[in-house]
């Protein structure tokens, strides 16, 4: 389905006054709002594959109608979300569930979606039926070195699919680690995946970056390889400038202070970029900034600070992705609620008072610097995101949008009812 420039026209003039009047309240309570929409305009976060399909648990899943079927029909449906919010102008592939059959067709349709290719994903955490070896016992870390290899060759061949279509880094996971005590020599499973990620780390071309995720239990539940940050940031720290640490929001262990965590590897320049997701226990994946927008906000009140401090390009410096499961939702409307969240806590941040909250700091000024950024968090800057918006042509409600158009009717009825989404 194509979702014509006529229909966001349409929309928004139905929409203008109303969004006018907030534009100009929000204008005179902000001093920079002509700046933080700029900002909004050129701030990009990248969609996962795997999101556009319904996702679940391991005790069941949902399947909803018109998923997408192929890499070519989540191209697709990126581009959906990319005509309505002209803020997810790239797609993040994952490797074995995306391979593409021919690289300049994929590389066309992304253009003709205005689309680029975010990093690339491996995987190593599920069996491929033509792999020679199981990944049960773990794959970079494995006693076997012959699983090892295998894994490392995986790394390899996703970075070369990479290099095909234009991408520029490669996300690792790993769900190595153990279920019980004695499983597992810690000392020997962090040398071997040392190891494994020296050799992936020399096939990335001048131009790539490797970002290591960690994550603190889930699959394995007694010890995981590469946990928090910390082991994450000891990897990196050793292969290269070209290796990074990248968080996922909900990888942490409940309560972690992931605002602090961002802002340590951005001062130690590992910081590579973010999945964004929300959570209540775990890594519950749900839509961003539905149960802890404060929280989001905190965290980009230090990205801010910290980017802004090293001088680097907020939209271009770091990767900004989302990685949720969306297991009762249309997954494109979580993602359009996603985007949106993700926004408002940039563009909230951005409305801090910089000097002010510095002042208050170096005065030992608590209540002062807690009245700052809680009243940076309560403003409504909504009108500011959706103005960045209408600027670049896209709606100033996607979500209204995207139902008055039908969208999922038309997706289903182009799909079929009964599809499932590769890779999940």
């Amino acid at each position: 389905m194509l979702i014509g420039s006529n229909h966001i026209e349409s929309h928004n003039e139905g929409l203008l006054k109303k969004h006018q009047n907030k534009l100009v309240f929000t204008a005179s309570e902000i001093d920079n709002a002509e700046s933080i929409i700029q900002k909004l305009i050129d701030f990009q976060i990248a969609i996962p594959s795997w999101a556009l399909g319904t996702g679940g648990t391991r005790f069941g899943r949902f399947a909803g109608g018109g998923e997408p079927r192929s890499i070519e029909e989540k191209i697709e449906d990126v581009g959906l979300l990319h005509k309505l919010n002209n803020a997810s102008g790239a797609i993040s592939l994952h490797i074995p569930w995306d391979i593409p059959q021919d690289y300049k067709a994929i590389k066309t349709l992304a253009a003709q979606h205005n689309l680029k290719f975010d990093a690339m994903n491996s995987n190593t955490f599920q069996d491929q039926a033509s792999a020679e070896h199981t990944y049960k016992y773990g794959s970079l870390q494995n006693v076997n070195k012959a699983v090892r290899k295998q894994a490392i060759a995986h790394n390899i061949e996703v970075i070369k699919h990479g290099i095909e279509l234009g991408s520029e880094s490669l996300t690792v996971w790993l769900a190595d680690g153990s279920n019980f005590p004695g499983q597992l020599n810690f000392r020997k499973a962090y040398q071997n995946t040392l190891e494994s990620l020296e050799e992936i780390y020399d096939a990335l071309p001048s131009n790539w970056k490797l970002f290591l995720e960690y994550k603190c239990a889930e699959p394995n539940f007694y010890s995981t390889t590469v946990a928090d940050w910390g082991q994450s940031y000891s990897y990196v720290k050793k292969l290269g400038d070209k290796a990074q640490t990248l968080v996922d929001l909900g990888h942490h262990l409940p309560n972690a202070n992931i605002e602090q965590i961002v802002s340590l590897l951005l001062m130690e320049n590992k910081l590579g970029g973010f999945h964004f997701n929300d959570s209540k226990y775990g890594d519950d994946d749900l839509t961003a900034g539905a149960l802890k927008p404060y929280q989001l906000f905190l965290i980009f009140n230090e990205l801010v600070e910290g980017m802004d401090a090293r001088g680097m390009n907020h939209a271009k410096d770091l990767g900004w992705m989302i990685d949720a499961s969306h297991n009762i939702k249309d997954p494109l409307e979580d993602l359009l609620q996603s985007v949106e969240a993700i926004m408002i806590a940039y563009a909230q941040a951005l409305s801090v008072d910089r000097k002010a909250l510095e002042k208050a700091q170096e005065e030992n000024d608590v209540v002062k610097a807690q009245e700052i950024l809680q009243n940076a968090f309560r403003t409504d800057v909504r009108a500011l995101v959706a103005e960045a918006r209408l600027r670049s042509g896209a709606a100033l409600n996607p979500v209204e949008l995207y139902r008055s158009l039908s969208v999922r009717k038309n997706l289903i009825g182009e799909r079929g009812l009964k599809t499932l989404a590769t890779g999940l």
